[in-house]
């Protein structure tokens, strides 16, 4: 395969940008090779600047489960373009999202739009502390909720973690230490991180800090150290907990929002949070992110009240448009979630007897449209302990003979692999004759 254009390009971006990348995972630091410079997409498929054509597996990491550029989507953008790309002031196509967001999610009474899915979740923490009047937050060990420094303490998407929770005799303490330099210990002394999954270290947390933890942070469905799915009762016993101890949870749905379901974790668990946080797929490709819930929390955010937060560019025009299309869309393909999930599980099935057939130490794990292949002989990973303990050479291997046939597949073991309504029946037979091959370079 030639990728000369893309090197060229990799070469000439490192003198302007660190790393080549303006996202660290795009410089396939952890599978290595050249990383592909992109330069359209179409459907399932994208284009590199060599001309070489890949089945996407990326998808702007979970934004276009409808793939690359539809024809409603783009032509949102065109019209919104014409009129103007921003204005400072209130535009109709906000409301039209937030109604349209409110009638998939009717837990959301209120929201606010803002650029990026790490600014939702930052913002939603400060109106945590702000509605509680506590500084502590707890998130869970290799979640990622964006780069904000108080979420920084053991979090996923390949960053490095240097500490967990350790133990300092009876009772336990929770010791957070940074994933990042820049980071000071001051941002982070009130983030408290203990295990995914973890009923008990949730529970002996919110006791030993009792009347200190404002929030409960977490992924429904675990995507940055790999698609890791809560065990059962987990999400329910993080809202019984909290009620109890009078904290708020966070469902941060980034990434599983109107992918798992089309309300959500909220409806495929059903377990109700007190706020959400929303991105990527409600902004149709376009930078976008959004933070609701509860409409006597909403209340306290500016201009109604004490909880400070605002942006140039939220609720831009162009997203909010990009993202009404793509909702629309989803609403108007028939029986859209059930035969997206017909799709998962055959993509799923499929893998899992090419990991038979090829005789390699991996698993599946899926929900909904994500899913990743761990190169592990562990029955199931449930936690970021478990994720960090995959082979992750082997996975390397792998990757590299997916992307040499055409299979552009996210360039991490910790990263989830997203598909959507343009991966259908030709793509994922194609992509499962690839794994086979992929699968046994693996070895």
């Amino acid at each position: 395969m030639n990728t000369t254009q893309s090197q060229q390009l990799q070469i000439r971006a490192e003198a302007l940008l660190p790393g080549g990348v303006d996202s660290p995972v795009r410089s396939f630091s952890a599978v290595g090779g050249v990383p592909r410079w992109i330069v359209r997409g179409a459907g399932a498929w994208v284009e590199d600047a060599d001309g070489n054509r890949y089945l996407d597996y990326i998808g702007s990491w979970g934004a276009l489960l409808l793939g690359h550029a539809p024809v409603p989507v783009v032509d949102a953008i065109v019209a919104a373009a014409a009129r103007g790309a921003s204005f400072g002031a209130s535009t109709p196509a906000e409301l039209e999202l937030a109604e349209a967001v409110h009638q998939a999610m009717p837990h959301l009474q209120m929201m606010r739009f803002v650029s990026s899915g790490t600014e939702a979740t930052m913002a939603a923490v400060r109106l945590a502390r702000g509605f509680t009047g506590r500084d502590r937050i707890l998130k869970f060990s290799g979640a990622y909720h964006g780069h904000a420094d108080v979420f920084l303490a053991e979090a996923g998407s390949g960053l490095a973690t240097l500490g967990t929770a350790v133990a300092a005799g009876p009772p336990r303490a929770f010791t957070a230490v940074a994933a990042s330099a820049g980071v000071p210990h001051a941002a982070i002394a009130d983030t408290i991180t203990v295990a995914y999954n973890d009923t008990a270290a949730v529970a002996q947390a919110l006791d030993q800090h009792r009347g200190e933890i404002a929030a409960v942070i977490v992924e429904p469905v675990a995507g940055n150290m790999g698609c890791v799915p809560p065990r059962p009762g987990f999400l329910q016993d993080l809202r019984a907990l909290t009620a109890r101890h009078e904290a708020l949870l966070i469902f941060d749905e980034v990434m599983t929002g109107f992918r798992i379901a089309h309300g959500g974790a909220a409806e495929c668990f059903g377990v109700i949070p007190d706020l959400t946080t929303l991105g990527k797929i409600i902004g149709g490709g376009l930078p976008v992110g959004a933070y609701g819930g509860r409409a006597d929390i909403m209340e306290m955010v500016a201009p109604l009240g004490p909880v400070y937060q605002a942006g140039t560019l939220s609720g831009n025009p162009l997203a909010m448009a990009a993202g009404v299309a793509a909702l629309r869309t989803l609403e108007a393909i028939p029986g859209a979630y059930a035969d997206l999930e017909r799709r998962g599980a055959r993509l799923q099935q499929g893998l899992e007897a090419a990991i038979r057939q090829q005789g390699v130490a991996a698993r599946v794990q899926r929900v909904g449209a994500m899913l990743t292949v761990f190169f592990t002989t562990q029955a199931v990973v449930d936690c970021f302990a478990a994720a960090r303990a995959c082979d992750t050479r082997a996975f390397a291997r792998f990757h590299a003979s997916l992307l040499e046939q055409g299979v552009m597949w996210p360039p991490s073991q910790f990263e989830a692999a997203f598909f959507g309504f343009s991966h259908g029946a030709d793509e994922i037979e194609l992509t499962l004759r690839a794994a086979t091959t992929a699968l046994a370079a693996a070895r």
